[in-house]
């Protein structure tokens, strides 16, 4: 909580850092110098930063995110954007986890092997590869060089994706990555447990290398695996502010864009809280089921 309070008064300094204010983003252009004081007051500019940052905390308190520079209210733009991002993010957390767990798995049957060397260099590749770069990649090879999915994302008449293959790319650009991350985590959590003697008295009976992996060693490493993958839900949210802006798609990832080039410090406070508490939910979530599981093999 006091890293969040923390991370909260940074993005109210950093905002109040940057060249201009909301005021002159967000006013009329060519507006004179009066008139720029006038909305400087009332968007309370002509304040101290940190009075300005206690206010907006204690409206945190009530469950109040405070006006955007624009007049809106910030949890009204940002309620209407986190599902979709949270879908994007759900869906590429639930692939990263099924696609780690499969070549980790793949991997660690054939140990020491040409598979084990292919998939553990290749996680290492794909580790390193930026999200917005990823995304590019993407769009350059499936939407302009075979024409197979859309490059781009249009919202419906509710506000979500129009049609469920403008979700493909964006949830493949955030994945991939997070692939390679997890892949390395599943793979070393699967050898840890391979050396527990119940796994080697199962090898030892003649049971298949699978059986062993899917009855012996996998349970085992559960624990490790659930957390791997509940560290990469701050870096999918994180990444999907990149990958929402290159295929332009309707979640957070946009609202922050636009507040930052308003200078809305409201608003990029309340796009960090909403991310902080969704990454603090998922942890204590990761938490219970990593207990419940150590707590199943005792």
């Amino acid at each position: 909580m006091a890293l969040l309070l923390g991370l909260l008064a940074m993005v109210f300094v950093a905002v109040d850092l940057l060249p201009g204010d909301a005021a002159l983003a967000t006013g009329e252009r060519g507006a004179g110098a009066g008139e720029v004081a006038r909305r400087r007051a009332e968007l309370g500019l002509d304040r101290p930063v940190l009075e300005r940052f206690w206010e907006w905390m204690t409206g945190l308190v009530r469950g109040d995110l405070g006006v955007s520079a624009r007049g809106v209210p910030v949890l009204e733009l940002v309620g209407g954007a986190f599902p979709n991002t949270l879908l994007l993010g759900g869906a590429a957390l639930v692939l990263t986890g099924a696609g780690a767990v499969v070549l980790g798995g793949w991997a660690a049957v054939r140990a020491g092997g040409v598979v084990d060397r292919i998939v553990s260099g290749a996680a290492t590749v794909v580790l390193a590869l930026p999200e917005f770069v990823v995304a590019v990649v993407l769009v350059l090879v499936f939407a302009l060089w075979t024409g197979w999915l859309p490059a781009v994302t249009i919202a419906g008449a509710d506000g979500r994706p129009a049609s469920w293959d403008m979700l493909v790319l964006p949830v493949l650009a955030l994945t991939i990555p997070q692939i390679g991350w997890n892949v390395r985590i599943v793979r070393a959590a699967l050898a840890d447990e391979a050396r527990e003697p119940h796994v080697e008295a199962a090898v030892l009976d003649g049971l298949s290398p699978y059986r062993v992996l899917l009855r012996h060693v996998l349970p085992g490493a559960l624990p490790a695996i659930v957390t791997g993958l509940a560290t990469s839900t701050g870096v999918l949210l994180g990444g999907a502010v990149a990958v929402e802006v290159v295929f332009n798609y309707p979640g957070i990832g946009s609202v922050l864009a636009s507040a930052v080039a308003d200078r809305d410090a409201p608003l990029i406070a309340g796009v960090t809280a909403l991310a902080g508490a969704a990454i603090t939910l998922v942890l204590l979530s990761a938490d219970l089921v990593r207990d419940a599981l150590s707590g199943g093999r005792r």
